[in-house]
């Protein structure tokens, strides 16, 4: 699994790349992997107002269908439109293609609840180990 160091995590299993006053949000590999191949995505409205770990869209994969929670609160600047066409990219590319969406940084300090990288494999290491 991949958990690039200079995001941060939600233990909803969505992360945050942060650049100024925005913030790029996405799904981690570690859901990708769990979930299996995202056949479907519903992606926030720009505009919409975010509130942090309220559900701002879903996914359907061969698996099963799952909420995204937001990681922060902001508005939604920008979506990835691509997706519609092609949810897949989210597996192929979880961290760069598969971005889900741009947000504003309504409040930085919300940044300091999510993980690191180190602790964000640490708790999935765990939650893998608890299901066995």
């Amino acid at each position: 699994m991949d958990f690039p160091e200079e995001l941060k995590y939600s233990k909803e299993h969505v992360w945050v790349r942060e650049e100024g006053d925005r913030a790029v949000i996405g799904l981690t590999d570690y859901a990708q992997d769990a979930l299996g191949t995202i056949s479907a995505i519903e992606l926030p409205t720009v505009g919409d107002e975010l509130e942090q770990e309220d559900s701002f869209g879903s996914l359907e994969a061969r698996k099963t269908a799952s909420e995204l929670y937001a990681p922060i609160s902001g508005t939604v600047l920008e979506i990835n439109e691509e997706l519609d066409a092609a949810p897949e990219v989210i597996n192929d590319d979880p961290y760069d293609g598969g971005w889900i969406a741009v947000v504003s940084l309504d409040d930085p300090e919300e940044l300091k609840s999510l993980l690191s990288a180190e602790d964000y494999a640490e708790y999935v290491s765990q939650a893998d180990e608890d299901e066995e």
